[in-house]
């Protein structure tokens, strides 16, 4: 197994992406901190699906926006799990709106939450990761982190500080052996995209951008991010992998709908 005796938390893992990557991680041998905002009964249940995987489970309520609660999170992981060697900042939001119609609360939302809560998470777990010398960080951040979209400019740029932030934490972290890398999602079944997805003609229309043809897999995500975590990866930090069929090689025409 690939991450057998590791300790993992994982933010936003009572849903999604966050979800997979946390059963993943406990078939592969880790054990793991379920963390949520919202919906507990979803976190339990995904703690319950871990433990029957025969691997040890918690979860932990935090506001990944809220320094002090991101204290606790971590020090109820560490206590519940005995230790951290993982971490995974993947909890996130996005919203539509015109560049011109974006308000103070639009902008705070996504940075806040996609920006700001993965520095803080990151700062917090490799301060437990230094007392042990060693550790893996991977940020969940997407293929709008390179390619433009929009009607999306709060949630892309924050996505684009989320790499650099990648690249900037690995190299200051190298030298306490905590390697730092990105998993940069496209078009994925999860529920963030079920609008889309129930759309017939609207998935249809995203696939025919995507030169694999078709929506991505949480689980295919979550192997990849299992694959950074582990000690087969040793030797990379400071990257960011696509992850999207091909998307980011396509040039987009994109038409405004005249909605500014």
């Amino acid at each position: 197994m690939l991450l057998e005796g590791r300790r993992a938390l994982i933010t936003g893992a009572n849903t999604g992406i966050g979800r997979a990557i946390a059963l993943r991680y406990a078939e592969e041998g880790a054990d793991v901190a379920v963390n949520y905002v919202a919906h507990p009964e979803a976190a339990e249940r995904v703690v319950k699906q871990i433990e029957k995987r025969g691997r040890r489970a918690v979860a932990v309520l935090a506001d990944v926006t809220q320094v002090d609660q991101i204290a606790s999170m971590v020090a109820k992981a560490v206590e519940a799990l005995g230790g951290l060697d993982i971490c995974v900042n993947n909890a996130g939001v996005q919203k539509e709106v015109p560049f011109l119609k974006v308000t103070e609360q639009d902008w705070d939302l996504m940075v806040n939450v996609d920006l700001r809560g993965a520095f803080f998470v990151s700062q917090a777990c490799a301060r437990e990761m230094v007392k042990a010398g060693h550790g893996a960080i991977i940020n969940v951040t997407s293929v709008h982190q390179e390619v433009a979209k929009p009607r999306f400019a709060p949630y892309c740029a924050a996505k684009g500080g989320v790499g650099m932030l990648t690249k900037t934490l690995a190299m200051e972290l190298a030298p306490h052996r905590i390697r730092v890398n990105g998993v940069a999602p496209g078009a994925i079944i999860t529920p963030m995209n079920e609008d889309v997805i129930e759309d017939k003609a609207a998935k249809e229309s995203v696939c025919e951008e995507i030169p694999w043809g078709r929506f991505g897999r949480a689980s295919e995500v979550a192997g990849l991010a299992a694959w950074l975590a582990s000690r087969e990866a040793d030797y990379v930090t400071g990257a960011t992998y696509l992850i999207d069929g091909g998307l980011s090689q396509q040039v987009v025409d994109y038409k405004d709908p005249g909605q500014s």
